[in-house]
């Protein structure tokens, strides 16, 4: 069984972020990732100081590269469960394998539930976009959509409206209350109240929203707010405790509170874009290191007087 100081349980940002710091303290250290990315349907990577523009997958890449320079193990795969071993973890592989760690990291991100419609999982990350503040500048200025009528959804319109005068909000059928009527119509932001049957695409590009009675509203890009749901069942089957919206409870370093576990990234933070995740990643492994040098204290000081 292969032995490691931390095991970084996936291989995202936050997880490479943390693996290369750790690295670079010198420890042994091992990611295991599964290689399905969140943003990998996303062209370019932007608001990433110093990499806006870049793909996301060549970001990934130069981060496996910089880790395994330093010394760090790539391990694809699947990580299934992690077992308490006295003062340290044992994680599953899907395959079989086990590996061993003294602390363990996990940055496995969440999945985005979006709309059940037709043409939506076809677009998502291409011209069905989801983060205003990701997307919004490489559609500014043309006209674009909202999907949804919820309170949230009526806030999103409001911050889209940021990058263009030309917005629609879709309300899918929800009834809106007169002081949300106003403050659309106050900004100019449009209201189709009607239900949505599905995206319109040509030439594959997304040209339009077509509603359940068979008119089609132009639009360039539509953007929708997705439910964030956390791949947290490695945390939460081990017992670390939730805040009350079900979400893996972290301190400010990413500790959780199960001693020798920590998370950062999606995984705990819906809102982490990349360039916060890679924070949340280097924040952990800083304070990670500084609670294995703590150990290794205690153990130097259990041989001394052991006259070990």
């Amino acid at each position: 069984m292969n032995e490691y100081d931390v095991l970084v349980v996936g291989g995202g940002a936050a997880g490479l972020s943390a693996a290369l710091v750790l690295t670079r303290a010198r420890r042994r250290v091992a990611v295991v990732d599964a290689g399905e990315p969140r943003n990998a349907p996303a062209a370019h990577m932007q608001g990433f100081l110093g990499s806006d523009g870049l793909p996301p997958s060549e970001l990934l890449a130069a981060g496996r590269t910089e880790v395994a320079g330093y010394g760090g193990e790539l391990v694809a795969g699947t990580a299934t469960g992690i077992v308490p071993a006295g003062r340290r973890f044992d994680v599953m592989l899907a395959d079989g394998t086990v590996l061993g760690a003294r602390h363990v990291l996990v940055t496995t991100g969440l999945r985005d539930e979006i709309p059940d419609l037709p043409g939506v999982r076809e677009r998502w990350g291409r011209d069905l976009l989801h983060c205003p503040y990701c997307h919004g500048h490489e559609v500014r200025d043309q006209p674009l959509g909202v999907l949804g009528g919820s309170a949230a959804d009526i806030a999103y319109a409001q911050l889209v409206r940021q990058w263009t005068p030309d917005v629609v909000l879709f309300s899918n059928g929800v009834t809106l209350t007169a002081d949300q009527r106003e403050q659309l119509v106050a900004r100019a932001v449009g209201i189709v109240d009607g239900p949505v049957a599905r995206l319109v695409v040509e030439d594959d590009r997304l040209t339009g929203v077509e509603l359940a009675t068979g008119q089609v509203v132009p639009r360039g890009a539509v953007f929708v707010r997705p439910d964030f749901v956390p791949h947290d069942a490695l945390l939460t089957d081990l017992g670390c405790a939730v805040h009350e919206n079900g979400w893996v409870a972290v301190d400010a370093t990413g500790r959780t509170s199960i001693p020798g576990v920590w998370a950062a990234g999606n995984a705990v933070n819906p809102r982490a874009q990349v360039i916060t995740a890679a924070g949340e990643g280097s924040a952990a492994a800083i304070a990670i290191n500084n609670d294995l040098v703590e150990d290794d204290v205690r153990a130097a000081v259990d041989r001394f007087r052991l006259g070990c």
